[in-house]
């Protein structure tokens, strides 16, 4: 999916796992098929995963993330990964990678629960509860989304010029130009920070969906208050987003920016996966069409 990405197979996630957690040699090892785009997901038996950067990350990045990952796990009303350790970077594979608990659901999809107000519900209980926790001293680390707007300007540009065989140029111009102008709708809250469906695991074994678990808590932190509304525009049809808006309190300057950011994050995904994940792009494409037919947005756009 990226340039000059780090690979690993099964043999070699096995010498990796044998060599710095021994007690885990004599597990099943066996790669996790998943949309994600960050790692290689590799299940250790039945409780654990290692996870395998596709790009090179230092130590010292892994240990923030398990920081971050306790705190997410401490506080959230469903099941998450908690950190089990992690290992250096060896010749054969020059990265950090680390273990953690294996949460069990099924992968939430774009098109699979766009009327489910169950899951609606739960959703907006996630990013409450979320928001309920106090920052502290914890301030906004100013990577990737949940700053300034403006701030994305030239991304979007790139990815508008990119997209243009793929969707509405020109709509897609128009609502961002009306976007990047909302001011802040109040204090920064703690965020999940990426609240995309991969990230989200869930089940309809009681007849209706409902939120099982929640992953990659590792960017747990202060952020916009809007971010992690992306959710429902990822997932959800217009009268469960409304639910979702309605369980969060959120008023219009909140839950335009938090279409905002869901635009910003939709439009790197089209183009950028289209030969390589189809359903990361199947996901972003969904996600600003559906930004484009709501009404209260797009009147936004003129």
């Amino acid at each position: 999916m990226h340039e000059d990405q780090l690979d690993v197979d099964d043999d070699l996630a096995r010498r990796l796992i044998a060599l710095r957690f021994p007690e885990l040699a004599d597990l099943p090892v066996r790669h996790f098929r998943t949309a994600g785009t960050v790692n290689t997901i590799v299940r250790i038996g039945d409780d654990l995963v290692a996870r395998f950067p596709l790009a090179a990350v230092a130590e010292s990045e892994l240990a923030a993330e398990a920081s971050a990952l306790d705190a997410f796990a401490a506080v959230c009303p469903f099941p998450a990964s908690i950190p089990v350790g992690m290992a250096a970077g060896t010749d054969e594979y020059p990265s950090a990678w680390s273990v953690q608990t294996w949460v069990a659901g099924q992968t939430a999809r774009h098109d699979a629960h766009a009327d489910s107000l169950t899951l609606a519900e739960d959703i907006g209980k996630l990013i409450g509860t979320l928001r309920s926790v106090g920052p502290g001293d914890r301030v906004f680390d100013g990577r990737g989304r949940g700053g300034s707007l403006p701030d994305h300007d030239e991304w979007m540009a790139e990815c508008i010029d990119r997209s243009a065989h793929l969707l509405d140029a020109q709509c897609v111009t128009a609502l961002w130009a009306a976007l990047r102008e909302l001011p802040p709708s109040g204090p920064d809250t703690m965020s999940h920070r990426d609240l995309t469906p991969p990230n989200l695991l869930v089940s309809d074994a009681s007849g209706a969906w409902r939120l099982t678990g929640v992953l990659d808590g590792g960017g747990f932190g202060p952020a916009d208050r809007a971010l992690d509304l992306v959710a429902a525009w990822h997932l959800f049809d217009a009268p469960a987003r409304r639910l979702v808006r309605d369980g969060v309190g959120a008023d219009d300057i909140e839950w335009f920016r938090g279409a905002a950011w869901a635009l910003q994050q939709a439009m790197g995904l089209g183009w950028y996966y289209e030969e390589t994940n189809a359903e990361m792009s199947a996901l972003g494409l969904s996600t600003v069409r559906r930004l484009l037919a709501d009404s209260e947005v797009g009147a936004l756009a003129g």
